[in-house]
């Protein structure tokens, strides 16, 4: 599936910032499951933006901005090509090991009766995660109509900064879904990590997050327990980390409240 993406970002910095920083994580990687055909990074200060590949192995850029005045609109755009490989991720090369992905965070945490009755499972790791998802789903309940098939298995905002980040007063967001599940999944000794990025649904806000365990046999494998589905061609992978506070899209120093809108089509 090819996959058009308009992402706008808009924050105010405090009156009387004489500096700011922005750490930005707005560039998706090409790997097994997506190709990215063209992508581009606009806003103040871009041009000169160092870059480096970050600890996680996700491309950053770090904007350094002088009186900064009024709102600031950082706004992305590209087109990617995806591929549906039923969730499977495999071992793509230059990430850190998965061991690093078993550390716990104050974010990413469940509680033990979600995740007990799987201590002692005679079940392999693929259906363990198959299993934690759907327990994720139990206790935070499901979306009322979802917005794409959820056959597909793993083997073969007030205003919200982002449904990635901070979750809505009104119910729970596809961020918390993954915590849920990365917590679990970690405290039964699996390697999970936190996915932000892009998902094409209709009369959504293309933004999204989701979760990715490592199985030994297929590498990393992706599970979305929000939508209760293995992330499929639909999905456009953006950055990774140990939860949303690794992983935001865009970190700024001072910090500012951050209103991000992205449209995600088909072409």
């Amino acid at each position: 599936m090819r996959i058009a993406i308009d992402h706008r970002l808009s924050l105010t910095l405090p009156e009387g910032t004489g500096q700011a920083v922005f750490h930005l994580l707005l560039t998706p990687p090409s790997g097994p499951t997506q190709t990215v055909e063209s992508w581009s990074v606009e806003g103040p200060g871009i041009g000169n933006a160092g870059r480096f590949t970050d600890g996680f192995g996700n491309a950053a850029h770090l904007v350094n901005q002088l009186r900064p005045e009024g709102e600031i609109t950082i706004h992305v755009r590209g087109e990617v090509t995806t591929r549906d490989t039923h969730g499977v991720l495999g071992r793509p090369s230059g990430e850190p090991v998965p061991a690093l992905y078993r550390r716990f965070t104050a974010a990413a945490k469940a509680p033990e009766a979600l995740y007990e009755p799987f201590r002692h499972s005679k079940d392999n790791r693929l259906s363990i995660c198959h299993a934690l998802m759907a327990r994720v789903g139990e206790e935070l309940g499901l979306p009322e109509e979802p917005k794409v098939p959820r056959q597909m298995q793993a083997d073969g905002g007030q205003t919200q900064v982002q449904d990635t980040g901070e979750a809505s007063e009104q119910r729970p967001a596809a961020a918390d879904y993954a915590h849920l599940f990365i917590g679990a999944a970690r405290a039964l000794d699996i390697p999970a990590r936190y996915v932000v990025g892009y998902r094409v649904a209709d009369g959504e806000d293309g933004l999204h997050a989701w979760a990715e365990a490592f199985d030994e046999g297929l590498g990393w494998v992706g599970f979305d327990p929000h939508a209760q589905i293995c992330p499929t061609d639909r999905y456009v992978r953006l950055a990774i980390g140990l939860d949303a506070e690794t992983a935001p899209t865009l970190r700024t120093v001072p910090v500012a409240e951050v209103e991000q809108v992205a449209k995600v089509s088909a072409v």
